[in-house]
């Protein structure tokens, strides 16, 4: 088992004869854009300045939108893209210059990239033979991996007769005998069905606590990082912006990308709201609607010298409430999704979209047989669910 880190990463694919003939033309001007990533003299940045610790056997999840950086970075920990710029460590060994067979790392890839000629054990245990281990070595490290899997009764099978999760199954099986390290997963359940994937990602937290070793995981799916991680990296074009718990990044988004990337449904923002100070004392204001601010977050806008001015709000969908007429902000419905226990609600309140997740069991009476398109509504929240974004620059002021 080892730690791993990652100091001021940076990965730059060489530019093209085209993108030196834009940059030629646009001299002088902002640096260029290439599907959000910056564009240099030296070409396409495709990862910058990532910084970070691992712990031994944390499980990391890298995650973000697709093209922000997170495969690359992984396979610059498997060895399979270079470093351009900073130092890779796993353990106490720079391993920059080291070659993936040499850096005691298993990947499980998105495809399963297994061999269609070889059974299940022939599969699992290639590896092991590369390596010539003895037969018996082989024999039970296999065996004992397919039983933690399940996949004990495949293991004479070829992959074309197996399922799409009984093959995710093998490949993690190939890379559980090799007892590496550090286990690297690149989407690993993104080829599976929905119901699949639930099961899948279950079965990953069963096998983290039976191997009890370092993963760094990769998914563009929000619901995988925060039911597997113990820390979540979230990255947008090429550049981390935040690192925490999953309670931690939905709780204390760090900026309004993390807010709206962390959350299902995404949270709501109000783009003309007011902060007000009044002495020690804050408020939020939408559409003449005041909500008081809890002492807490009063006194950290405090500490920062932060004045009345206009932000953007945040609330989720979760800590939206109904309230009574002629209280609160009022709307009218547009979509009721009933979702068995919960319904969501979408509301136009002044022409901006609201979401609100509403359990049934809590709604008033008059709603119990569900919302009527265009009927009225009024709604609210409360100051202690509520987030404060800085209208320029989009950092959270709490």
């Amino acid at each position: 088992m080892a730690s791993l880190k990652l100091r001021n990463i940076k990965k730059i694919y060489p530019a093209t004869q085209e993108d030196k003939k834009a940059r030629k033309k646009n001299k002088g001007d902002e640096p260029e854009k290439k599907n959000n990533l910056q564009i240099t003299d030296e070409g396409v940045v495709a990862v910058q300045a990532f910084d970070l610790d691992i712990a031994d056997k944390e499980f990391i999840v890298l995650v973000g939108p697709s093209g922000c950086g997170k495969s690359t970075t992984l396979r610059m920990i498997a060895g399979l893209e270079e470093i351009t710029e900073g130092e890779l460590y796993i353990g106490d060994r720079l391993v920059n210059d080291v070659a993936p067979k040499d850096r005691d790392i298993a990947m499980v890839f998105q495809n399963y990239a297994l061999y269609p000629h070889m059974t299940v054990y022939e599969n699992m245990a290639f590896s092991l033979k590369l390596k010539k281990a003895p037969k018996d070595e082989i024999d039970r490290k296999v065996k004992e991996a397919a039983e933690i899997l399940g996949i004990t009764e495949y293991l004479n099978r070829r992959p074309k007769a197996l399922s799409g999760g009984q093959r995710q199954r093998v490949a993690i099986g190939r890379a559980i005998v090799r007892e590496p390290q550090v286990f690297l997963m690149d989407e690993p359940l993104s080829n599976l069905d929905a119901k699949l994937r639930n099961q899948m990602r279950a079965e990953l937290i069963k096998l983290r606590q039976r191997i009890d070793t370092t993963f760094v995981y990769v998914t563009h799916d929000q619901t995988e990082a925060m039911t597997l991680g113990d820390r979540i990296v979230i990255m947008r074009d090429g550049f981390i912006q935040q690192i925490g718990t999953p309670q931690e990044v939905f709780n204390h988004p760090a900026n309004l990308f993390v807010a709206g990337f962390i959350g299902t449904p995404q949270m709501n923002f109000f783009s003309d709201a007011q902060l007000l100070r009044e002495g020690d004392a804050y408020c939020v204001e939408v559409n003449k609607c005041r909500v008081a601010l809890p002492a807490d977050k009063c006194a950290t806008l405090k500490a920062k010298g932060v004045e009345s001015r206009s932000v953007t709000l945040g609330v989720r969908p979760e800590h939206i409430t109904l309230c009574k007429a002629g209280e609160g902000l009022p709307a009218t419905v547009d979509v009721s999704e009933m979702m068995g226990s919960q319904i969501h609600l979408h509301v136009n309140m002044d022409g901006k979209d609201v979401v609100m997740v509403l359990n049934t069991v809590d709604l008033p009476e008059e709603y119990k047989q569900g919302f009527r398109f265009g009927g009225s509504i009024n709604f609210i929240f409360g100051g202690n669910v509520a987030h404060v974004f800085d209208a320029e620059s989009g950092e959270n002021l709490i």
